[in-house]
């Protein structure tokens, strides 16, 4: 697939809890979209069958379809518990469009409907809809506020749920807040989700296959390695362990390996039961969300980078730079701040905060990507002589990774089971 395809987290007010997200192709001067309609279902079609198993896979998936992705039965591929069917006014218009809708619906199928507006064709649809989609990047006057409220009370007098999208600032997530809406999507949901404290938050699964390891006879490092590099938080707080004052060294430590080495096996027994006792609390919903956006980060940045030549970063520095990118979120300090506390390569934090140079046009991928900031996508690419045609693919590889990896994570885990685990060595 040569264009470009993102997921974006959908919030629950009520709960704070991510309860799906869109999945998005590419839209611009070049969109998929404005592909004929047959190479689109096409092209829309054959990249599902591909990677069903990878996008499926966990929470539900929103997604809009054309009307031949629609008519074609694309859909009765796909989980209907796990597939929320988006419809925009192409759609709403076509005469067979209610027939089709409806017969779905009565196989199970859950519909939204894009930028609800007030209009016959959209109410035409609307007893079919589970979901109403509002742009929050129409709300710009108060007439435009009065609107969003209207609808917002409309759709909860049908029984129907309210998702407000396109929310990139504080201040649109809070009117959403303040009209009542179900659920909200957007850049600032995604990177607000956790109000900056002054005590870190861990992972409570790393932390128990952390423990469960250092008391292993002859625990592995490259096991506890593997385990710390899923952690943002852990990392960095081993960094800045290994580059303290009780371990002064004249070489600065900037690895997680020259980092256990330089900590050695008994102090990091120590550390982590350290880490144990001051965890003892369930981490937020948010900080998880934060902690997982990190690590999606820091995996889809290691693999991008070995496609772009010359790049003074090697895969090791890119997975540090988008691990770290995220702690600004969970800790109540600058990104400059953070970096100073560690010593990670300057240009890599010159990529992050100044976004200098090919590191930096790096970094602002990974973000741009993660933003579908389209223009910016195509104009980077360029830059960097990365074939689009890969990125879509590496991304949802590295979507299918993370998840995969996150769920053995997040399981419950009691502290008897590892008691048992210890009594069995």
């Amino acid at each position: 697939m040569d264009k470009c395809v993102v997921r974006k987290a959908i919030k629950e007010i009520k709960s704070d809890q991510v309860i799906g997200y869109e999945l998005m192709f590419q839209e611009d001067d070049d969109s998929l979209y404005n592909n004929s309609e047959t190479s689109t279902a096409n092209t829309i079609a054959g990249f599902l069958m591909e990677n069903t198993s990878k996008i499926f896979r966990e929470k539900q998936t929103f997604m809009t379809f054309t009307p031949s992705l629609l008519f074609r039965n694309t859909a009765k591929m796909l989980d209907k518990d796990k597939i929320v069917i988006q419809i925009e006014e192409n759609l709403i218009i076509h005469p067979l469009a209610a027939v089709m809708i409806g017969n779905y619906r009565k196989e199970g199928y859950h519909f939204a409907i894009n930028n609800f507006q007030f209009t016959p064709k959209y109410f035409s649809m609307l007893e079919h809809m589970d979901y109403i989609r509002i742009n929050m990047s129409n709300v710009n006057t108060q007439k435009d506020v009065d609107a969003l409220d209207n609808m917002i009370q409309m759709a909860h007098g049908f029984q129907k749920s309210c998702i407000i999208y396109n929310v990139d600032t504080k201040e649109q997530y809070e009117l959403a807040i303040k009209h009542q809406a179900d659920f909200v999507e957007g850049q600032y949901v995604s990177e607000g989700m956790v109000t900056k404290m002054n005590k870190m938050e861990y992972l409570q699964g790393n932390l128990y296959q952390l423990i469960i390891e250092v008391t292993k006879e002859e625990p592995s490092l490259d096991e506890i390695e593997l385990i710390l590099s899923r952690d943002a938080s852990l990392t960095y707080s081993l960094l800045k362990l290994a580059n303290s004052a009780y371990f002064a060294s004249r070489r600065k430590t900037s690895s997680i390996h020259q980092a256990l080495i330089t900590v050695g096996l008994n102090q990091l027994k120590q550390w982590v039961y350290l880490l144990s006792f001051e965890s003892s609390q369930e981490m937020t919903a948010g900080a998880q969300e934060v902690l997982k956006l990190s690590f999606l980060r820091a995996t889809f940045a290691s693999k991008l980078v070995v496609n772009i030549r010359p790049m003074p970063m090697s895969r090791s520095d890119a997975y540090m730079m988008g691990m770290f990118s995220a702690l600004e979120y969970i800790i109540d300090a600058t990104l400059e701040e953070i970096l100073a506390e560690i010593p990670i390569e300057d240009e890599i934090k010159e990529a992050m905060i100044q976004h200098t140079g090919r590191a930096g046009k790096m970094f602002d991928m990974v973000l741009s990507y993660e933003k579908a900031d389209w223009k910016q996508i195509k104009t980077l690419s360029a830059d960097l002589n990365l074939p689009t045609n890969i990125l879509a693919q590496v991304y949802i590889d590295c979507v299918e990774e993370v998840n995969s990896i996150w769920e053995g994570l997040t399981d419950t885990v009691e502290p008897s089971e590892i008691q048992e685990e210890e009594a069995e060595k």
